[in-house]
């Protein structure tokens, strides 16, 4: 590969970056929102690289062809049989490695077809995220229905002794992970970085109308009586009484509240 060549891929790369980053909102898909100023910067880093890289290897290929006519000028003759002029480019340490051609893959992709968000084929495909121990729990809202994240319904159903969930009637809201004919799970995926440090926070689902996997939906209902509540047998599921399809949230890679300006967009 050329330097031009790796010029360019240094652009196309950067191109990428600028692309899920800055003209669409693509990036928020992989990273957390904290994460866009530092693929911004990425981006126009490997521009200007890319284009610096152009620019000196002009410059670098014109150079040497000034100073060889010069030379012959100067003495009034070329190179014995031109042997010393091609052995001085006979050995071009520009090149890179064949497999270098592979970046430009991911390249186009960010440019032309960028992959999906993570979804419900990841968390089918992994255990839900352990939820931290905690020792003591602050009286429930009397809020009805009470808005709660996965993780504290979690803790509330294996956790508290004092089983102030039971008969409360709650929101909250994920995605729709399929689970076969054994109802299906709402799923939280959270980040702390990227996508490759994602995790996933389940609450399986029993009655309601059954969407598509990886629809947004907000589901109201109760904990489903299924074990001892404020134990580790207690499982942690909800008997839906209304399932509505929402509009993905601004941070839909943690595990939040309900947002309060949800549009329903469908029952």
């Amino acid at each position: 590969m050329k330097r031009s060549f790796q010029a360019g891929l240094l652009v196309l790369c950067g191109l990428g970056l600028l692309h899920i980053s800055v003209v669409t909102d693509l990036c928020l898909r992989y990273v957390k929102e904290s994460m866009r100023p530092l693929l911004i910067a990425s981006g126009v880093v490997l521009v200007l690289l890319g284009i610096a890289g152009a620019v000196l290897d002009r410059r670098g290929r014109r150079d040497p062809e000034e100073h060889e006519h010069g030379h012959e000028h100067e003495h009034g003759h070329e190179h014995p049989n031109g042997h010393a002029h091609e052995d001085e480019h006979a050995h071009d340490h520009s090149a890179m490695p064949r497999v270098a051609w592979l970046l430009l893959l991911p390249a186009l992709s960010l440019l032309f077809y960028a992959p999906p968000a993570l979804g419900a084929y990841t968390a089918a495909r992994q255990p839900a995220k352990p939820v931290a121990r905690q020792g003591a729990f602050d009286p429930l809202p009397a809020t009805s229905p009470l808005p709660m994240t996965l993780s504290d319904f979690t803790s509330r159903v294996r956790q508290d002794r004092s089983r102030a969930i039971k008969g409360r009637t709650v929101t909250m809201t994920g995605i729709v992970t399929p689970h076969g004919k054994d109802g299906w799970d709402l799923t939280r995926i959270i980040i702390n970085c990227c996508a490759a440090d994602a995790q996933s926070v389940k609450v399986r689902i029993y009655g309601g109308p059954v969407l598509a996997a990886d629809t947004w939906v907000s589901v109201t209902g109760s904990w489903h009586p299924a074990g001892t509540l404020g134990t580790g047998s207690a499982q942690v599921a909800l008997d839906a009484r209304t399932v509505t399809k929402v509009p993905r949230p601004v941070n839909g890679y943690q595990d939040a509240l309900p947002l309060p300006t949800t549009r329903p967009g469908g029952s």
